[in-house]
């Protein structure tokens, strides 16, 4: 089966078609810029899929890392995602976007990615299983004890490995990863 993974929660934007039968990646897109997702996701896309010599109708399902991760961005790829496997009539999973990046990590390792504000989003990890978190916490306040830190974004490869066991059950409704309130204020509030 041919999956689009794509993830929007982190500065570095990723998309890329996975080839499960084989786990190759076919086609690879990455940007870091915390900005500017939206602009680039869909042309990303619609390159991947060239690349991998494949039309949208060959994919079978999509990926989605749903954070935790900013309003803006997780939306923007959330909401593609969706739009994606309703137009195509495919199942959607999201898989949260540390539990990618932990995927294939040995040992006890805690997963950070950026998360502005002077913060970071973390969970710790025993062997790529998630045994605390996610959360958000102040880098000075964060509790290793001991264990491996292990930053970055995931990779479509890791999106799919970790939805592999969701391929085949209805997916369930994407739910982003919002650990903090946002910064809109209300007009009325702001006085």
């Amino acid at each position: 089966m041919h999956v689009l993974a794509l993830d929007t929660a982190t500065p570095a934007l990723t998309v890329g078609i996975v080839d499960t039968d084989s786990g190759i990646v076919l086609a690879r897109r990455d940007r870091v810029h915390a900005r500017g997702h939206a602009e680039v996701l869909v042309p990303y896309l619609l390159e991947c899929l060239a690349e991998a010599g494949l039309r949208r109708e060959d994919l079978g399902a999509v990926v989605v890392g749903c954070g935790p991760g900013p309003f803006t961005g997780l939306r923007v790829g959330m909401a593609t995602g969706a739009a994606f496997g309703d137009a195509l009539g495919i199942p959607v999973h999201g898989v949260c976007s540390l539990d990618a990046i932990a995927h294939g990590e040995e040992g006890d390792v805690v997963v950070v990615t950026d998360a502005r504000r002077k913060e970071v989003y973390w969970a710790r990890y025993s062997d790529g299983a998630r045994v605390e978190g996610p959360g958000v916490v102040k880098p000075a306040e964060l509790n290793t004890d001991g264990a491996r830190i292990v930053e970055g974004s995931p990779d479509p490869a890791s999106l799919v490995a970790v939805a592999e066991a969701l391929f085949g059950t209805d997916p369930q409704a994407l739910v982003p990863l919002y650990l903090r309130r946002p910064d809109a204020v209300e007009t009325a509030a702001r006085a």
